[in-house]
């Protein structure tokens, strides 16, 4: 639970970092100009859906995407995936002890059969001989189906401004989010700097939904409550995700994905986005009867260690009872003599 708790605590303080120096007072100022809030980044494809954003909303996410992936990815995690691959910035945006980045990608299915861009290829090849740090392991697999990744393979799963051309794209964003869990190892996490809302629907209400602990804002009070309780919108989407993978009605209730999401509405935008961690349950993977027997040994475990905590009180409270009899003792024999 503190580990939890560290975990939000972390990414407020990642959003609620200045930007000057990423952001000026003269950039801030012209993005009210319709001349610059039109132009585009220009080291990205016109098909990019990073081309709707505005100069002030693209600096601060990109800025955001790299200190959540800096800051939030623990030394002894080795494999990276990124969801929607469209060029380079993930090499330098996860930390030197990532050793292998598989890409997926975003494109539509109607252009070479969705498979990655060779722009983003070489921006890919380009970066890695650079920083000279983790491999690249290409592949073309949607990013709603990460076909060739197996389960509980990668240590974090990072998705940067990639749901809403996937749904351009013809792409289920929510799908991906799925699949971001089912290929995560247990405790793995799942990165994302995404729009508020994708297609008209809440990006962070889905992964609420198939969550069992919310860690909110400081604007929403830090509150740490049941995803059910969040929200209806999260509700019925838990409820959705329950249906889809229960068969009828006497089938065990699917448990929750992920055991924990902390997130923030990224600030100092003028698109809303919204930036979080969710961490992939430890039993998300096990079977119900694998669930029964772990929650058993938990059980047997907490007995055994209540058990030893019990003897050690004992042992201490004879061990003060002898030392006392053994002041007692000597106090009368010197009274005798």
């Amino acid at each position: 639970m503190a580990m939890m708790r560290y975990t939000a605590v972390a990414l407020l303080a990642i959003l609620s970092s200045t930007t000057e120096a990423f952001v000026s007072p003269s950039v801030v100022a012209s993005a009210k100009s319709p001349s610059i809030t039109t132009t585009s980044p220009p080291s990205f494809s016109s098909s990019s859906a990073l081309h709707a954003l505005d100069p002030v909303t693209y600096l601060r996410t990109e800025w955001v995407s790299a200190a959540l992936c800096t800051n939030q990815t623990p030394r002894s995690f080795d494999i990276a995936l990124q969801l929607g691959t469209e060029d380079g910035r993930i090499v330098n945006f996860v930390p030197r002890t990532i050793r292998k980045i598989i890409t997926s990608s975003a494109e539509p299915k109607s252009v070479d059969d969705g498979a990655l861009t060779v722009s983003c290829i070489r921006q890919l090849n380009t970066m890695a001989e650079r920083r000279n740090t983790a491999a690249i392991e290409f592949s073309n697999q949607p990013a709603d189906n990460l076909k060739d990744t197996p389960d509980a393979s990668v240590d974090i799963v990072v998705s940067f401004q990639a749901a809403q051309r996937m749904y351009e794209n013809g792409l289920d964003f929510k799908q991906s989010i799925k699949e971001a869990g089912r290929v995560l190892k247990p405790g793995g996490r799942f990165l994302f700097v995404e729009s508020a809302e994708v297609g008209g629907e809440s990006y962070l209400d889905y992964v609420m939904g198939i969550s069992a602990l919310v860690s909110g804002g400081i604007g929403d009070g830090y509150e740490e409550i049941v995803a059910n309780n969040i929200s209806e919108d999260a509700s019925s989407i838990a409820a959705e995700v329950t249906d889809e993978d229960s068969e009828d009605s006497e089938v065990e209730a699917t448990p929750p994905l992920f055991e924990e999401v902390g997130y923030d509405n990224v600030d100092m935008v003028l698109q809303p986005h919204i930036a979080g961690i969710a961490i992939k349950a430890m039993d998300a993977d096990l079977t119900s009867e694998e669930r029964k027997q772990m929650k058993s040994q938990e059980e047997e475990d907490r007995l055994a260690e209540m058990s030893f905590a019990a003897f050690e009180r004992g042992n201490k409270r004879r061990k003060r009872k002898k030392k006392k009899k053994d002041v007692d003792n000597a106090g009368m024999g010197m009274g005798s003599e």
